[in-house]
């Protein structure tokens, strides 16, 4: 069985393997927010970060990027997918349908924010904004992951409202710590 991932934050930019194949997908039903607490990677317990998951939205879409791993490559990297993305129960694996740009429709695996867990959060922009702002963790200051999804989105051509508004309110607040 061909296994696929989305990518729709850190995994755009950074999967962790070389996939054998790439295509623009779109995942109905979910939206992309900061609604997530980072507590390892981009923040830590007593200062967390934020990080992109997929929240469930009635109307919603996300669009992103369909992940092809190569068939000898399937077993390592779903083992490096979960001990990085499933750090703590924060997100949970699921299979989910996507609509490719070329109109092929796909079953790819990906990775979803539990509601119920204590790192859910519901901030508004400038909430979110001051946090991405300051907090590091243990892969690099929260401000690089917002950046460089943003700048994979703008690569594809996806335009994500609220990622251009954070990006420009960042760099404002960082501008008026220096």
């Amino acid at each position: 069985m061909t296994l696929w991932v989305f990518g729709y934050g850190s995994l755009l930019w950074d999967p962790g393997f070389t996939p054998s194949e790439t295509a623009r997908a779109r995942l109905d039903g979910y939206h992309r927010s900061f609604c997530m607490l980072s507590i390892h990677h981009r923040g830590s317990e007593e200062d967390p970060g934020l990080v992109l998951a997929l929240d469930r939205m009635r109307g919603g879409q996300c669009v992103g990027l369909a992940l092809r791993v190569a068939e000898h490559e399937q077993e390592r990297v779903l083992t490096e997918l979960r001990e990085r993305e499933l750090i703590s129960s924060a997100y949970y694996e699921d299979r989910v349908p996507l609509a490719l740009d070329d109109g092929r429709e796909i079953e790819a695996l990906t990775y979803i924010v539990d509601t119920g867990h204590r790192q859910y959060c519901r901030f508004d922009l400038e909430r979110q904004a001051q946090i991405i702002a300051q907090a590091v963790g243990g892969r690099g200051p929260n401000v690089d992951y917002l950046n460089n999804t943003a700048a994979h989105l703008r690569e594809l051509g996806i335009d994500d409202a609220e990622m251009r508004w954070l990006v420009r309110r960042v760099a404002e607040l960082r501008a008026d710590q220096s």
